[in-house]
């Protein structure tokens, strides 16, 4: 059996063109016309390659490389091999990045699971539906009356879109992804088994039931959004979830009714985001983080993985913990509690297992 490629090989380039590219110089300055032909990490990079270190953990790896080229801080030049050529910028990974963007343009989007082209003649779209020209729609996908796709988006395969949808130009809605009661802007990314614009969780509790809140508003995404794998996006109750412009959201992520997303922000996996919470442009969120309903994270605020946020958390700070507290407290914390723990160990006792 055959090893399959699942993208194209990049078109070789000289370092010369990888340097204009990149905004990088090359050392030695006469390699310009040295051929490379793919990005590899530095322990697996070989001859053709370029690689990247950003940072001094790396040394080892980046003295044992085999790569035929490595992007570098200039402080860093002494540490490359003689055999590899030095690219010398100062964000090392972002250089890297670009090339790597500028060999595989087809990463950068949706992955098709049977598209080649047009309508399917094994899709279902409603006569009332509006599809400019350019649209893909794969087979086994559900347009529904009223709804509207823009120009050069795709509609993968099994994805449902609902009654009054509306997707802009050059967006992907992968295979298995619904969407209903949902404006999307242009260039919008959704992964394979997003849900969006479903009922939030709205109820209120009684002693004789608990009483089903309407959840008639929508969902609102901007322009560069990207929602990862398997999240979930509720439809607002009484006002519009919102997901700003830019925003790159991970698998697994559970986004609750009437929450507003500013722009630009980062939200790793496994986060749940409770309604009506409010959270600013470029926040960062780690994975796994919890955060409760009705607070608000300030722009430019940073939550360590696997928090619990419970109240409202100033614009430029990093919290973290559980609960999350502004993060030197929480390292002050954990430093006593040490100090604590290991006055009272006995020898031989290991802090882990004291925890158990």
């Amino acid at each position: 059996m055959t090893e399959p490629s699942f993208f194209p090989e990049p078109r070789p380039m000289t370092l010369g063109a990888v340097a204009e590219l990149t905004g990088t110089a090359l050392s030695p300055a006469d390699a310009a016309e040295r051929v490379v032909g793919n990005v590899a990490t530095l322990d697996r990079a070989g001859p053709a390659d370029v690689a990247y270190c950003e940072s001094r953990r790396f040394t080892a790896l980046l003295r044992a490389t085999r790569a035929g080229a490595c992007f570098v801080r200039k402080g860093d030049v002494g540490l490359v091999p003689e055999a590899t050529i030095a690219l010398v910028g100062d964000q090392p990974q972002r250089a890297f990045v670009t090339l790597g963007r500028h060999f595989y343009p087809d990463a950068l989007h949706g992955i098709s699971h049977g598209g080649t082209g047009g309508i399917s003649a094994q899709a279902a779209v409603d006569a009332a539906a509006r599809l400019e020209e350019g649209v893909t729609v794969e087979p086994f996908a559900v347009i529904g009356p009223g709804a509207e796709v823009g120009r050069g988006s795709v509609i993968g395969a099994g994805a449902v879109i609902g009654p009054g949808v509306r997707i802009g130009r050059n967006s992907v809605v992968s295979a298995g992804a619904t969407l209903g009661h949902a404006l999307l802007g242009d260039r919008v990314l959704i992964h394979p088994g997003v849900r969006v614009g479903q009922d939030g969780f709205g109820f209120l509790p009684g002693g004789r039931g608990h009483l089903k809140i309407p959840q008639v508003g929508r969902v609102i995404i901007q322009d560069d959004v990207e929602i990862g794998a398997n999240s979930t996006v509720d439809r607002g109750s009484n006002r519009d979830t919102v997901i700003g412009e830019g925003t790159k959201i991970d698998n697994l992520v559970q986004i609750g009714h009437n929450v507003v997303i500013g722009r630009h922000c980062l939200i790793a996996g496994n986060t749940g985001i409770s309604g009506s919470t409010t959270i600013g442009d470029f926040v960062m969120i780690g994975g796994g983080t919890g955060i409760r309903d009705n607070v608000t994270i300030g722009s430019g605020a940073r939550i360590a993985g696997m928090s619990a946020v419970s109240t409202n958390i100033p614009a430029g700070e990093t919290w973290g913990g559980y609960p999350a507290i502004p993060i030197e407290q929480w390292q002050r914390e954990r430093k006593a509690y040490l100090r604590v723990v290991r006055s009272v160990m006995p020898p031989g006792k290991s802090e882990e297992a004291s925890n158990g």
